[in-house]
């Protein structure tokens, strides 16, 4: 590895998938502006994920839509007179 092209900074981070609350501790840089109390005792800061391996539908081996901004609804709502089936 090159020297002085990865950072220094890594520390203890709580990724939490939003989708299944399922939590895990790794490390990173990755900035964060809320903290959570893990099982430890400790308090850690705390990154906030759409989806993970664990609600992922690869994964997880079922087909399930993840929609956390409302993204289908609107698209429904949009389109609905072209989504319409036709008897």
């Amino acid at each position: 590895m090159k020297n002085g092209i990865h950072p220094s900074n890594y520390r203890f981070v709580v990724f939490q998938d939003m989708s299944n609350g399922q939590a895990f501790l790794s490390k990173s840089t990755a900035p964060s502006r809320e903290n959570i109390k893990w099982e430890d005792g400790n308090e850690y800061p705390l990154i906030k994920l759409e989806i993970s391996n664990t609600s992922h539908p690869f994964y997880t081996g079922k087909m399930k839509l993840v929609d956390t901004a409302g993204r289908v609804d609107k698209y429904m709502n949009r389109y609905k007179d072209h989504v319409v089936k036709k008897k």
